[in-house]
């Protein structure tokens, strides 16, 4: 052009391109300007960021990456329409894919419901260039869809799918046009907890701990061109007691003439490639492996690639960590959990998966990365995905920065034989496309009995699976004695399961200490939490005290606790964070140094004056208001009662009932003898309901407000550890009730930390 025109003539051609530009562009394009996020109850700092042309432009796979693809996010039209209609040949708008339609960032924000199918429709055009189009298939991918779902592409059906949680695929060439635009349409109905499928925690009338139901699209869409014979899924089974990795390959067409070449690389430095000509399978010997964990979460590249005389037809990138979890018996007979065959407690929160713009979707990947470093630097070294099945981009993030995973396996009411063979198929699913992440360590097919059936079976089931990893029966509740863990449930806790010959003790939720702060809730008022605070100051206290109190635990046998939880989700604010993220509720230090003494050597737990949770002790005690001085060791108490411990009212959470006490008070004595008083820490081991006083020889030991749903261990002063001595000593209690349940046990425990 400067060659024919002058710089005056070049000026004028330019402003008049852009002239036609910006004219094409309102013609062709103008949803484009109109689009906007519905306004929700609370939006992130993140939802600034979305928009039809950046939503979630990742690449969605990154254990099994191609060079070519094509994202399919971004508008589409939508209606909403009764489930047997036809599709309709008008729709009622556009919808950003791929956040769910009931969520704010999708424009909607309108609810579907049972009797009606969500519809969706766009046009895409497939590149011409030789990559897409010679001798290729197009391979058309959904990252998740809930939950019933079917697709046409140009009118012609290319395929169905039913479950809300796992990736699925159709070849569409067949259905292609040889150019121009192409036409895709979804038809999807979902029944929430009308139907019996797999759902988690959503519901039509969401309150508690349930929340706001997800309809549709809610992970990403793409295109992918791949070979006549390509790869379809590789499995990765690496092998630190033999420094190996299993590289397996499934494919699509005759590989009989292909080989198999795996590449494994460390920080972009080839080091090793093994090549099996005919066969989908290979072992790749690794020198020195370089272990991954939380604390060092290296991972290697892996190149993999189905060649034939000498010429690469398919090849994928992926990764891996060199990383063993285990269950092995510690030096006193304790089942402990190990990772690379290392004791390791762990410990993180109960881990939701909700956003408040998004609802399932998170707002952007960044998003996604930012939870994980937040517990990161609280202190965790792992997280349950609680009945939620995340995209592969937060698995990617957990193995990336160091984070373990137990991974809850979404929960459905599952009645009826066709419900339990949809379970079974999902459940096997979540193993078979998430199995080579490193970050997950545990399956857990069921939580708190919520659907729970045939547990044993399963449990077998999920060890054939996937052998690499533990499986946890059930979270809470329903202990059906299979698998390699037993998990109970406490709030706020702590608690542990009594210690089994084969299996592991562990609490699988604890904690939830809420503090709604305003301006950063999904509702003005009526929030809730299992334990409510009023000032960040007063629930960092709670948090510090409550995770001193799992050291004491960790001793006698506990291997993992899991807190309630990552952030407020709704009405409930249980959340280190806000719904929003926009704050940690706590003070970050002095949760991440109480996060990080439970990782130190269990500590050594020496009774002093046991309880009466395994024998019942003789008391004095009396119901009626004592005379002054009635907490030191001189009082006559003569004239009180005898009675064994614990006191209270059966059915009392965690209670051993062996004298009935029903009323508002009761005053307890007994006296122990010492033989020495060379103690490390000495604790109360105490469970309580509600309020209580604790003396030991007449000196405050202890003053507790609340109640206890187990027995709990908290550290006495200073002086009263000089209060002890040779001899006999005296103990004395009051426990003040004003509601519900009550009950009150005391006893005194030595607790030794050891050396690293």
């Amino acid at each position: 052009m400067t060659a024919k025109y002058g710089k005056r003539d070049c000026v004028v051609c330019k402003v008049w391109y852009l002239v036609l530009l910006c004219t094409v562009l309102c013609v062709s394009s103008p949803v484009l300007a109109k689009w906007k996020p519905a306004e929700g109850p609370l939006m992130t700092r993140w939802a600034k960021d979305v928009s039809p042309k950046k939503a979630h432009r990742e690449y969605p796979r990154p254990q099994m990456a191609r060079k070519y693809w094509q994202n399919l996010n971004g508008l589409w039209d939508y209606a909403i329409v009764t489930k047997d209609a036809q599709q309709p040949e008008e729709f009622d708008g556009r919808i950003l894919v791929p956040f769910p339609v009931e969520s704010a960032l999708s424009g909607v924000m309108k609810q579907v419901g049972e009797n009606n199918r969500l519809w969706y429709r766009r046009t895409f055009k497939v590149s011409g260039s030789g990559n897409w189009r010679k001798g290729k298939r197009v391979l058309l991918h959904f990252g998740a869809v809930d939950w019933d779902t079917t697709v046409w592409i140009n009118g012609q059906e290319v395929g169905k799918h039913k479950g809300g949680y796992d990736p699925f695929t159709f070849d569409i060439t067949d259905a292609l046009k040889k150019s121009g635009n192409q036409e895709i349409v979804l038809s999807v109905w979902d029944p929430t907890d009308t139907g019996n499928q797999p759902r988690g925690k959503q519901v039509k009338k969401p309150g508690g701990i349930w929340y706001t139901a997800v309809t549709g699209i809610w992970q990403t869409v793409w295109l992918e061109p791949v070979p006549e014979t390509y790869i379809k899924a590789v499995k990765i089974v690496p092998d630190i007691d033999n420094s190996t990795v299993d590289v397996e390959v499934d494919t699509i067409g005759d590989i009989s003439q292909y080989e198999l070449n795996a590449k494994v690389k460390g920080k972009g430095h080839l080091q090793i490639s093994g090549g099996t000509p005919g066969l989908n399978k290979c072992t790749v010997k690794i020198e020195a492996p370089k272990l991954w964990s939380p604390d060092s979460p290296f991972l290697y590249d892996l190149e993999v690639k189905l060649m034939k005389e000498g010429k690469t037809c398919d090849e994928v990138d992926s990764y891996f960590g060199m990383r063993k979890i285990s269950v092995r018996k510690d030096q006193h007979g304790i089942n402990r959990l190990c990772l690379n065959n290392k004791t390791l407690f762990q410990y993180g929160p109960l881990d939701q998966g909700w956003w408040p713009d998004g609802l399932y979707t998170a707002p952007t990947d960044k998003a996604l990365r930012n939870d994980i470093e937040v517990l990161k630097e609280l202190g965790c070294n792992m997280l349950r995905k609680h009945v939620k099945i995340e995209p592969a981009r937060l698995y990617y993030w957990c193995d990336k920065l160091g984070l373990m995973v137990w991974q809850d396996m979404p929960n459905g009411n599952n009645r009826g034989d066709e419900a339990r063979k949809q379970f079974e198929m999902e459940l096997k699913r979540l193993v078979d496309n998430f199995r080579n992440h490193p970050c997950i360590v545990m399956w857990v097919p069921f939580n708190e009995g919520w659907g729970q059936h045939d547990t044993e079976r399963y449990s077998a089931l999920v060890k054939k699976w996937d052998p690499t990893r533990l499986v946890n029966e059930a979270s809470g509740w329903s202990n059906k004695e299979s698998g390699d863990v037993r998990d109970i449930h406490s709030y706020p806790g702590p608690a542990r399961p009594p210690n089994e010959e084969e299996r592991v003790a562990v609490l699988g939720e604890f904690g939830g200490l809420g503090l709604p702060l305003k301006g950063h809730t999904w509702q003005a008022e009526k929030n809730w939490g299992y334990r409510s605070y009023e000032t960040r100051s007063d629930l960092t206290k709670a948090y510090v005290a409550l995770l001193n109190n799992l050291r004491p635990l960790i001793g006698r046998g506990l291997s993992a606790a899991v807190y309630t939880q990552t952030t407020d989700v709704e009405i409930e604010v249980n959340g280190y964070m806000t719904y929003d993220r926009a704050m940690v509720k706590g003070d970050i230090k002095q949760m991440a140094e109480a996060a990080h003494k439970l990782y130190l050597p269990p500590p050594i737990i020496k009774t002093i004056v046991p309880t009466s949770q395994e024998q019942g002790l003789e008391w004095s005690y009396t119901t009626d208001r004592p005379r002054g001085g009635w907490e030191k060791p001189g009082f006559d108490d003569s004239s009180w009662k005898k009675g064994a411990g614990g006191f209270g009212t059966k059915g009392t959470p965690g209670s051993v009932v062996r004298t009935e006490w029903k009323t508002s008070d009761i005053w307890l004595r007994r006296t122990f003898e010492l033989k020495d008083t060379k103690f490390g820490q000495p604790h109360l081991q105490i469970h309580h309901d509600e309020d209580v006083e604790v003396y030991i020889n007449g000196v405050p030991a202890a003053k507790l407000k609340g109640f206890t749903t187990d027995y709990i261990t908290t550290p006495v002063s200073e002086r009263v550890h000089e209060a002890l001595k040779v001899g006999r000593n005296c103990l004395a209690v009051r426990c003040r009730q004003t509601s519900g349940g009550q009950y009150i046990d005391v006893g005194l425990a030595d607790i030794i930390e050891q050396s690293k």
